[in-house]
């Protein structure tokens, strides 16, 4: 990890906080982070140096922010557009007082060792709270290297959280998004094409179409995958009803094309409430823009709207919206520490609405830097 730290800006120099295989606290101070930096070619700094981070998932519990990321690792599984390489094997906690202030490290709250059905890839995490328990719901490949969902419940926002001891029934692919509607109604949002498995799927059923990453996607003239859908039950733990696939329509009401490239739905499906106007971003993917639709309600359909973020340094991209004190960040990584595409760093920058209701697009990386 030393190259890391030289590799850091001067202004985003840290000091490590703990061992990250302990699952100890520490209250010492990661970083104090700008939002956006005007010194540099990136719009903003890396959250976390100590080690390597991705897929965050902001939350304002407690009146704090709680970051749910997915833990990068240097794996000897070599390279495929299957991503077997990020090859991930547990989840920290961290949190932050303001977008502005200081991060502080909870430790490590879940291991692939600590899930009972789990064999390995850790991806993409999310949390939820409901009645004082706090949920972490995760992607794993289960014996099979089927990918699930799994759930695992704590007492605290900061873990440790101890997995259940099956996945989610009827769950599959990766990428779980909970929104907690304004009704008190919570809903799941997953699926990811390619490494994520969800081209294998028709009506939640699984087929195995072939292991290159385009088998079992449509064919480019007919219509995209869309995320999946499902309530969640009153315990948090299981799905309420069947999955739904979630269609994102072009402004004229027909639905995009698989060979749209640069619109559908690729993976890290998030929703969030702005003016009774429900908001789907994702990632494009292999484009690597986050995409954003509206639409009336959880369900949709979604009509495509526009980009919330230009494609940042790495392959993937990937993030997270937050309303924080009455404004609005968004939470994302690159790959500024590593240059490596399987060895991220998290991110926070400011999101704008405007007044029609679209969001200001947002560039990571700035050009003649």
């Amino acid at each position: 990890m030393k190259n890391l730290f030289r590799s850091l800006p001067a202004l985003a120099a840290v000091t490590l906080l703990a061992s990250c295989s302990k699952p100890t606290e520490t209250t010492e101070t990661v970083t104090e982070t700008e939002v956006a930096d005007t010194t540099s070619k990136y719009l903003s700094q890396p959250l976390i140096s100590d080690h390597y981070t991705a897929d965050p998932s902001a939350h304002v519990f407690d009146g704090k922010i709680y970051i749910y990321p997915s833990h990068d690792v240097e794996s000897d599984v070599p390279e495929d557009d299957l991503g077997a390489h990020f090859n991930m094997m547990d989840y920290h906690v961290y949190s932050m007082d303001s977008p502005n202030g200081a991060i502080i490290a909870h430790g490590k709250v879940l291991g692939v060792e600590d899930i009972p059905w789990a064999k390995r890839q850790l991806w993409a995490p999310d949390a939820a709270e409901k009645d004082g328990k706090y949920y972490l719901y995760f992607p794993a490949k289960d014996k099979n290297d089927i990918f699930k969902i799994g759930v695992a419940v704590g007492d605290s926002p900061k873990g440790p959280f101890t997995a259940q001891p099956e996945p989610i029934k009827g769950s599959y692919s990766i990428d779980p998004a909970v929104f907690q509607d304004s009704d008190g109604e919570y809903y799941m949002y997953f699926g990811g094409i390619w490494g994520g498995q969800l081209q294998k799927y028709r009506n939640n059923k699984f087929e195995d179409k072939g292991n290159a990453p385009t088998d079992g996607l449509p064919a480019d003239d007919e219509p995209a995958l869309g995320p999946i859908i499902a309530k969640m039950s009153g315990d948090m733990l299981q799905f309420a009803e069947t999955p739904k696939e979630i269609k994102i329509l072009d402004k004229n009401g027909n639905e995009l094309l698989n060979g749209d490239n640069n619109r559908r739905f690729f993976e890290a499906a998030w929703v969030h409430k702005f003016n009774e106007t429900y908001y789907l971003s994702y990632s494009t993917g292999d484009t690597h823009f986050i995409a954003y639709a509206t639409g009336d309600n959880p369900y949709g359909p979604f009509t495509y709207q526009g980009v919330v973020l230009n494609p940042v340094e790495g392959w993937t991209n990937h993030h997270s919206i937050v309303e924080v004190d009455g404004n609005w960040f968004i939470f994302y990584h690159d790959t500024q520490l590593s240059g490596k595409t399987h060895l991220r760093n998290i991110k926070v920058a400011p999101l704008s609405h405007l007044e029609n209701g679209s969001i200001q697009k947002i560039e990571p990386v700035r050009q003649g830097k």
